[in-house]
């Protein structure tokens, strides 16, 4: 009985030998277990990659960039937004286009203003400054952003100077006496430029043109 089990532990031994070095993979077929060179090979696949001469390289540049401009020809493609300082710069980038073949399109945006308490230096300060506003019954936000005005109580926002200073106004009427208002952005153009159908020359042109003037370059135009 002993001598048997000895035989089955020397049995087992060299078949589970077997297993880990593959010599019943004809058999059993590929164990799970693959070493990790069988598994870099199959990831790698180095047949896929090709590596292209120079020449083979700019032909695959000038096809990419030959569709394109197809993809853009009589499509409506706009660039920007752009502000009063930077649309001079992407109009001269455009200055080969035709003429007559683009066009500036410009907005006015508001401003956008707060009626602003603080900054205060401490967070108790704050707290104090909150408690006299419920007294008064004024409304009021903490303000977090920009980091210049953290720390410090909102009483509206607006997008006119003349309705903030309303607003400062009718809070002086109630009671407050330190409120002032703050300009977050002022009044401001914001301006695109437009090509409303691209002929098949001048999509080539806006697919060659620099895109850091251009805010990133021309793009399909987006809905207003």
């Amino acid at each position: 009985m002993l001598r048997t089990l000895v035989l089955l532990l020397l049995l087992a031994n060299a078949l589970f030998f077997a297993w880990t070095e593959h010599w019943l993979d004809p058999l059993l077929g590929p164990s799970h277990r693959e070493r990790e060179p069988e598994r870099v090979a199959r990831q790698v696949q180095p047949d896929s990659v090709k590596l292209l001469p120079p020449e083979a390289a700019s032909a695959a540049l000038a096809e990419a960039a030959s569709a394109a401009a197809q993809a853009a020809q009589g499509a409506c493609m706009e660039a920007g937004p752009f502000s009063d300082a930077d649309v001079g710069a992407a109009e001269l980038a455009v200055a080969e286009l035709p003429t007559g073949s683009w066009h500036r399109i410009s907005v006015d945006l508001p401003g956008s203003y707060l009626v602003y308490m603080g900054r205060y230096p401490t967070r108790e300060a704050l707290q104090k400054k909150t408690e006299e506003l419920r007294r008064l019954k004024v409304g009021f936000e903490e303000v977090k952003a920009p980091p210049e005005l953290d720390n410090g109580l909102s009483l509206g926002h607006f997008h006119t100077r003349e309705e903030a200073d309303a607003a400062l106004a009718v809070a002086a009427s109630r009671g407050v006496r330190s409120a002032r208002v703050v300009v977050l952005a002022p009044p401001r153009a914001q301006h695109r430029l437009r090509v409303e159908r691209a002929t098949a020359a001048v999509a080539a042109q806006l697919v060659a043109l620099p895109p850091t003037a251009l805010a990133g370059g021309f793009e399909a135009c987006k809905p207003r």
